[in-house]
Order: structure tokens, then sequence, then C-alpha cells
């Protein structure tokens, strides 16, 4: 009753219930990948959690501290105060090890999650008009995590991260003209400088937090005020959002999936140990650790420069160091060409339409072959940074493990770009569904010119079929006549075994939308593809030709798996039973 009226007197000076409507009416696609940014939402939400209980306890200073704590090997050493803190978090403060865990998993999960919902943009089209700006936002998100996860690493002054700081010092020296002023102002003074710690304490804790709140806010009021963008499907247009209302249902759905990603990072906090730091020790400046690596999320940069060549070059008069390239140059082109992508696109297909549905990566094959190869090659680096453990693994030495990684940044990204290329455009142009349904004569098709006849998303059906209204039953051999009020659109059905199917095409727009709903009849794929699409005149063409059995490469391959699979499990047996004996 006390909130009932409360609510009601707020609602009577403040005008609310209007918008709060209207909000909970809002609509949200059903899709999986939807959830993508979420994830990296509560992600955010979980760092900003853990990071209030582990500031009450962590000390930003360089200053010098006797350790006396639990950790035995270290009690009684002179170390930093940031690296007794950390010490004293992981071993006496109550809860400290699991909170702190869970922040760094939380780090690597919000990256991750920023990455892939960034990748889902890319080859879905997403970051197209009118949507550039929310891109734009998120690529700066992207460059602050990865900000805000390298200062936060940083901050223990142990010797894992100690060593990456000189390496990012090192980096930065290296810009011509003003790499070491650059460097001076950051750190306060020379490396390792009394002021670096603190420096970084509030750059993780509130600068760079505050900027990506900010940014946060700015991306969902510009998702609020745009809507969301939706895969093409049946009743699904450029006018309309098909999906579930934020209230209810979409509420509880993403409640759940909070409450999924916070119990998966505290799970991963208490069960699986990372950035042990009393086992590295304090950092040093005249000791090293090997094999050191750092989080994944920067560790393309430390593969970049395991890789370039040691070349300097001298541009007049002054020295350009050769981390300069890898470290500077390679990072400030990406993040460029992130930045200027929707425009790039936009310059050089001449497309400057808004769109509210999105592509299939198939729809776009240049793009899927850029974005696969740009992926593969970042891949490629961050397994770079690790070519000492590879080596000892493999007992070969580390220079010839070197030639190969170098070797492998130039060629796979390009093998695998080419490879993703062809396949996008065997899809379009083709009748398969899937990956696994693609046909010799389907990637011989993809090599050749494309067909002056092919549409975006597919090609001029094989046959042709009655025109006007729903037709008659089967094909025939004459034209198809497209509709007379709306030129150039039509809908097609077919057959699909037992089953119906319905596509819209537009010939002069170059689309092809295909229904993701099969009916038992015609009739019911006429009617749901007048209720999506009303007033557009509809003609049966002929079905795809059945699926073509295997060919000998894919029973090759089948045979291959199960040969290696075998072996496998006869030798994990043999193992465990060679095992048994000796014990």
């Amino acid at each position: 009753m006390i909130l009932d009226r409360l609510a009601r007197a707020t609602d009577d000076r403040l005008r609310l219930s209007p918008l709060t409507r209207r909000a909970m009416a809002k609509v949200f696609p059903d899709h999986w990948s939807f959830m993508l940014g979420e994830i990296a939402l509560y992600s955010l939400v979980a760092l900003v959690l853990t990071g209030v209980y582990l500031t009450l306890f962590f000390e930003p200073s360089s200053a010098d501290r006797v350790y006396h704590g639990s950790y035995a090997p270290l009690d009684g050493t002179t170390t930093s105060a940031a690296y007794a803190s950390t010490l004293r978090l992981s071993w006496d403060v109550r809860a400290g090890l699991l909170i702190r865990q869970t922040h760094h998993w939380a780090a690597l999960v919000f990256v991750a999650a920023i990455l892939v919902h960034l990748a889902r943009i890319f080859f879905t089209g997403a970051f197209r008009k009118p949507r550039e700006l929310n891109w734009l936002v998120g690529v700066t998100m992207l460059m602050l995590a990865l900000a805000n996860g390298f200062t936060g690493y940083s901050m223990p002054d142990d010797l894992l991260s100690g060593l990456g700081l000189r390496i990012i010092v090192s980096v930065v020296e290296s810009i011509p003209l003003v790499g070491s002023w650059l460097a001076f102002l950051g750190l306060g003074g020379e490396f390792p400088s009394d002021e670096m710690i603190p420096r970084l304490f509030v750059t993780h804790v509130l600068l760079v937090p505050a900027l990506l709140i900010a940014l946060v806010s700015v991306h969902l009021a510009i998702i609020v005020r745009q809507k969301h963008s939706q895969f093409p499907g049946p009743g699904r247009t450029d006018h309309n959002v098909v999906g579930s209302r934020l209230y209810p249902s979409y509420t509880l759905r993403s409640l759940a999936l909070f409450a999924w990603v916070l119990a998966v990072l505290f799970a991963l906090g208490g069960l699986v140990q990372i950035n042990p730091v009393w086992l590295y020790g304090p950092f040093a400046p005249d000791q090293a650790s090997s094999p050191a690596q750092p989080d994944w999320y920067v560790a393309w940069g430390d593969g970049a420069l395991r890789l370039f060549p040691p070349w300097e070059i001298h541009v007049a008069g002054h020295l350009v160091p050769a981390p300069f390239f890898p470290g500077v140059v390679l990072g400030g082109v990406t993040f460029l060409a992130l930045y200027a992508w929707p425009f790039l696109e936009r310059w050089c297909g001449g497309d400057r339409r808004a769109h509210q549905l999105l592509d299939r990566p198939r729809d776009h094959p240049v793009r899927t072959g850029i974005g696969v190869t740009a992926l593969t090659f970042f891949g490629v680096l961050v397994v770079a940074a690790g070519d000492d453990i590879v080596a000892r693994l493999l007992r070969v030495p580390l220079y010839d493990v070197l030639d190969v990684f170098r070797v492998l940044a130039l060629v796979l990204p390009v093998l695998a770009g080419a490879l993703a290329f062809l396949l996008a455009r065997a899809l379009r142009r083709g009748d398969a569904a899937r990956l696994g349904d693609l046909t010799g004569a389907d990637l011989r098709a993809a090599r050749g010119p494309a067909d002056g006849h092919a549409v975006a998303g597919g090609r001029t059906p094989r046959g042709t079929g009655s025109a006007g209204g729903t037709g008659s039953a089967g094909g025939t051999d004459a034209p198809e006549v497209p509709a007379s009020d709306r030129p150039g659109e039509r809908i097609e059905l077919w057959p699909d075994g037992p089953v119906w199917r319905w596509r819209y095409r537009d010939e002069r727009a170059g689309v092809v939308l295909v229904g993701n709903r099969v009916v038992p009849t015609a009739q019911e794929a006429a009617d749901a593809a007048r209720i999506a699409y009303p007033g557009v005149d509809q003609v049966r063409v002929p079905g795809p030709p059945p699926s073509p059995p295997p060919g000998r490469v894919r029973v090759a391959l089948r045979r291959w798996g199960d040969t290696a699979l075998g072996v496998s499990l006869l030798a994990v047996a043999l193992r465990q039973r060679r095992e048994r004996r000796r014990r």
C-alpha cells in the first residue's frame, strides 16, 4: 500500500507512466547472437562489483613495505606496498582471492564478449546506415577495455606484469620525436618511477571506467532510439521488429543470463587459478622470467613484437626503432581501419540506403573474406606470443619456431580469407543451406565469373512457374510475371520434399529473403507470405534439386576422422593399461 501510494505520487509529479509503458513494450529480437552484447554488459557489472571490493584493500603505492602474512616463502621480504597488499588480498583477506580471480576472469570475458559482439556486427552488416555512430562507440569501448585490462594487470607490481609494463614503455618510447616525452609524462619520471602505480590506479579505477560507463549509456540510448536490427524472416521488414517484449519475457530471459554470467565468473574465480602473483615474485628491474606471456587480449601485440624482424630506419636524421612498426603502426592501423570501415564500405559499394535487416555472412563474400583474413592474422599473432612454450613442448629451436610463425602470419590469413570468400560465394549462388551441403559443383561455380542473373542472397531459380495470384499447382515453362502494382517484386513458393517453403524476391534492389519456417501445404505458405508481404504477387517455382550424395573428399575425410578417433581411443586405452601395470 505504501509503495503503491509512493509510486502514484511520483507519477503525478513526473508523469513517468507513459514513458514506462512505452519502454516495457519495446520489442527485442529473439536470436541468440543479440545476447553477446548483454554478456559484455553483465561482465562489466561484475567488474565494477568486484573492483569496489578490491579497492578497499589494495594500496596503490611503490613505497617499500615488509610483507608479513600467511604466504611463508615471502614472509619478511621487502616489497612495494602494491605487491604486499596484493599478497594480503590473496592470502589473508576473507574471500580476497575469490574476488581477485573473479575480477580477472570478468576482465577476460568482458573483452572477449566485446570482440565477438563486434565480429557479429561486422559479418552481418549491422554497422551500416543508420548505425555508424554505434559502431564507432563499440570500437572505442573495445580500445578502452584493452587499456583498462592492461592497467589493472600491471598494478600488482609483480615480476610478470612489470615485464609487460616495461615492454609497453619501450613501445611508446619508440615513437619518433615525442615517444620519450610521452613515456615520461605518463609515468611521472623514468621507468620505474614512484608515480607509476598511483597513476595506473587512477586510470584503472576512475578514468577509464567512467568513460566506459558513459559509452555504454550512449550505446544503449542509441539502440532505444533507433530500435534493434534483425535478421530477415517472415513478417520482418524495415519498419518493424519481431521478437519478445521487454517485459516480462525478455526481462526474465535477460535476468537469467545475468545470473548465469555471474555464476560462471565466480565459478572460474573459485575453481580456476589465474595470475598467481606470489609465484612470480615482486618486480625488480634487473630480473626477468621466462616463459612469460600476457593475457590473450594483448598477446597479439607481444606476438607481433616477437615476429617482426629487427629492422631500423632513419627518417630525417631520426631513428625509427624496430618496435615502432609492430607496436604502434599495427595497432594504430587496425583501429583506424575499424573506425573507417562503415564509410569505406559505403564509398566502395555505393550503398547509401538505411538498413534495418541484417545480412548473412554469405550475402557479402568480400566482407566475409576480409573479416576472416583479419581474425586469422591476429589469431596467429596471439599463438606466436607463446613461441617459447611451443618450442619447449615440441623440443625444437626457438628460431625455427619463429620462422614458421612468420610464414604462417603472411600465408595463413590469405588462404583462410580466400577460402571464406569462396565458401560464402558458393553458398550465396547455390541452393545449399549449410556449409556441409555444398558440393564440388557449387565450389566450381563460385570460382567462375558472376552470373548476370544472380542477385544477393541467392540465384535465379533453375525453372519458371505460373504467374499471378497463387498460381496453379506445379511448374510450367511460362515466364514469371512480377507484381503489377509493385514491379520487380514477387513471392516464390516451392515444394521441399513433404513441406513447402517461400521467399521474397526484389529484382530491382537485388534482395532475396527466404522464410525460415516450413509449412505442410502450399496454401499455408501462400497465407504466410501474404501476411508478411501484402500486395505482392505469388508464383510457384520448382524446388532445388535433391542434394547429391557426398563426394569423395567428404567420404575420405569422414573415414580418416573415424580412423583417427579409433586410433586415439586405442592409444589412450594402452596408456592407461601401462600406467596400471606400473602401479
